[in-house]
């Protein structure tokens, strides 16, 4: 497993950290260990020491008391006290030194009786007249003692001896071993830093390699990238010919091809739209002029039927006749629709200053009959945009409040709100109003909600409105119930929508 740089580094210093910790641990304990068997050392010494003394004391003693008998020197009673007392203070030490110790602390019990014996027997010379016969005396007599004395100083000192040696010994040893210690652990954490500092310099060479490939690699795809940005804003302006040079065998490369491949059939599809667009235009030509024509003739006809047979047409002929002009003159309006149907958004828009309430205005005296009232309760705006097709939208809005309407009279009122991006205008009557589950079935084409026999209508206004928006990318709703009025609410751009090529 690949390990990050980061975690590298983290466990490089982890274990550098550790090898110093366990060999300062390890230097920290020979040193601990140094320290005690120096003070172990230099216990023995004070034990070899202070039994010398002990033993001098009591020959010094010894010395004292037949200096006395000998000499009849009275200050020497007196310096037999004082060493009486030092070595008392002497053997209390020993009996501190060695309390570890438990065959020492046995060996100065028997020391001990040993001196009060010695002691008892020298402070009765002390009280016997100075003579050569009572010198001789306490020599022979204390000879045994010393000689005891001796024999168990001795053996502590055999004892301290034996144990000096063993301590010398293991300070000898960490005397050496806690130098190696502290050598160790700064040989081992040098080497284990500048292994890290080798791995590291390493990793960071392989990252900035590795950064500038990166750089590179990113440089070609944004090149890469910037052309095919630069083949969708041609093919949005209606360049379908446009191609990319794009060899690379990669996700950005299969997208060029594809891209390639879209824009070849755009560019065909087009061409045969083209075509059909042709088409299109030679049948609004001919539905425009060949169709109306014969439309026309038909009217003309039925008007002769009237003028030259009026006397001799029956009341239901009458009927007839008026039926097929109502049916002649939908049929021309239907023609009239499918044509301005056909021609939204195959026009070039005209963007000017539109005022909105002189333009409903306008449209009030052209399709809103006498006997209904138009009302704007707010103000309407000034706007950039196309303004045959906001007229549209208007006319055909207005004039069905005003065709479907269920009385000769009514009120439309017209108003505004203005959004972020657009404004909403809502186009209300008080007409008979739309059920729900048809507010969009009449945006659909040849829709109409009323018997065609009681209102001539062709279904297709509301389409018409529909695709106008559609065109401005903008939205249509309606908010109305079953006898209480309809209100057409649609929302227009405050600015016009980005150019876009018209349909070939």
């Amino acid at each position: 497993m690949q390990l990050k740089l980061n975690t590298k580094i983290i466990l490089g210093f982890a274990i550098a950290l550790g090898v110093l910790l366990l060999t300062s641990v390890a230097a920290w304990y020979s040193i601990q260990q140094l320290s005690y068997y120096t003070q172990r050392v230099e216990h023995t010494y004070q034990v070899l020491q202070l039994t010398s003394d002990l033993r001098m004391r009591m020959r010094d003693a010894q010395s004292q008391v037949r200096g006395y008998l000998l000499l009849n020197d009275t200050t020497q009673k007196q310096s037999f006290g004082q060493v009486m007392k030092d070595a008392r203070t002497d053997f209390g030490k020993l009996q501190q030194l060695t309390q570890d110790n438990f065959s020492q602390q046995a060996r100065l019990d028997t020391l001990g009786l040993i001196i009060s014996d010695e002691m008892a027997y020298l402070n009765e010379f002390r009280t016997e007249q100075p003579s050569a016969d009572a010198t001789r005396r306490l020599v022979i007599g204390d000879r045994k003692m010393q000689e005891s004395i001796k024999q168990v100083v001795d053996r502590m000192k055999a004892e301290e001896e034996h144990l000096l040696k063993m301590r010398r010994q293991r300070q000898d040893v960490y005397e050496h071993t806690t130098p190696a210690a502290i050598i160790t652990s700064a040989v081992l954490a040098a080497i284990i830093v500048l292994w890290l500092f080798n791995k590291i310099y390493r990793e960071l060479n392989a990252n900035a390699h590795l950064q500038q490939q990166l750089t590179q690699a990113n440089a070609d795809v944004a090149h890469r990238i910037e052309l095919i940005e630069g083949l969708a804003e041609r093919v949005v302006q209606g360049d379908y010919k446009v191609k990319i040079k794009d060899s690379g065998q990669d996700s950005l490369g299969n997208l060029a091809t594809s891209l390639n491949r879209m824009t070849k059939t755009l560019d065909e599809n087009f061409s045969i739209l083209e075509t059909r667009n042709k088409e299109l235009d030679q049948f609004a030509y001919v539905a425009s002029h060949d169709l109306k024509a014969p439309l026309r003739g038909v009217v003309t006809v039925v008007k002769w039927i009237e003028n030259e047979l009026q006397g001799e047409l029956s009341q239901q002929m009458r009927q007839y006749l008026d039926m097929m002009k109502g049916r002649l003159h939908r049929l021309e309006d239907l023609i009239n629709g499918l044509l301005a149907y056909a021609r939204v958004g195959r026009t070039e828009q005209k963007v000017e200053e539109v005022n909105v309430a002189q333009l409903v205005s306008e449209v009030t005296e052209m399709v809103v009959p006498a006997g209904f009232r138009v009302e704007t309760p707010t103000p309407l705006p000034t706007l950039l945009t196309d303004r045959l097709s906001l007229q549209q939208v208007f006319t055909n809005l207005m004039g069905n409040a005003a065709k479907y309407h269920h009385k000769p009279e009514g009120t439309i009122r017209v108003s505004c709100q203005e959004l972020k991006r657009e404004y909403e205008f809502t186009v209300q009557d008080d007409g008979p109003g739309i059920a729900p589950q048809f507010h969009e079935k009449v945006f659909l084409m040849f829709q109409t909600l009323r018997d065609r026999n009681t209102a001539e209508s062709t279904g297709i206004g509301l389409s018409i409105v529909k695709k106008i928006l559609d065109e401005q990318k903008a939205s249509i709703r309606i908010e109305s119930e079953e006898g209480k009025g309809a209100a057409f609410i649609f929302t227009w751009p405050k600015q016009p929508p980005a150019a876009l090529p018209l349909p070939l």
